[in-house]
């Protein structure tokens, strides 16, 4: 198939309307040239420079993946969504997790030094298993989401993730601290 034939082909296949589901049977997922993800979608097209993001990152980190590329206007677009990773071989989940890596920054809070509030967001100055971090996070509800029974996971300004994974467990200060502004 030739690079325009394959283009019209991927350019039909995103008009239609719906959710179009991949699963082991119908995408291929490997590494291609210059360790960029690829994905052959069966009577489609194969798709380069593939990356993942997950669409329910808290509820089900290892369902619903959305396996995307740029296009030649340089705008994202979704191949397809996975809905249970754990159904592809190994390798491609390992790839589609290193992937997810790239897209995803995630620390871990273990101590919170300092959360200030001044003109609608909360400056904090926290302790994560890679150091010391300060992060702005804007003050709203849809900031601050539960993350499993006692956790609670930070979407910073930049929509970078901090987790918290029991509040409880936290110091008594620090806890007060957080809870001071992170009350839901």
């Amino acid at each position: 198939m030739s690079q325009e034939t394959a283009q019209k082909t991927a350019d039909s296949a995103k008009r239609q309307p719906g959710v179009r589901w991949l699963t082991p049977e119908t995408a291929q997922i490997f590494q291609g040239i210059y360790s960029l993800l690829h994905c052959a979608v069966k009577d489609d097209t194969l798709y380069r420079g593939v990356f993942a993001v997950m669409m329910f990152p808290i509820s089900f980190p290892d369902r619903f993946i959305s396996l995307r590329y740029t296009d030649r206007e340089d705008k994202v677009q979704e191949i397809g969504v996975i809905e249970n990773l754990n159904e592809f071989p190994a390798e491609a989940q390992k790839l589609i997790r290193t992937s997810l890596t790239k897209q995803t920054h995630e620390k871990v809070i273990r101590q919170v030094y300092e959360v200030k509030e001044e003109f609608g967001l909360l400056f904090f100055y926290v302790q994560t298993d890679d150091g010391w971090e300060r992060f702005v996070m804007p003050w709203r509800g849809d900031r601050a989401e539960d993350y499993s029974d006692r956790g609670k996971l930070l979407l910073d300004a930049y929509d970078n993730r901090y987790v918290i994974p029991d509040v409880q467990a936290l110091p008594p200060s620090d806890r007060k601290r957080l809870t001071d502004y992170i009350y839901w």
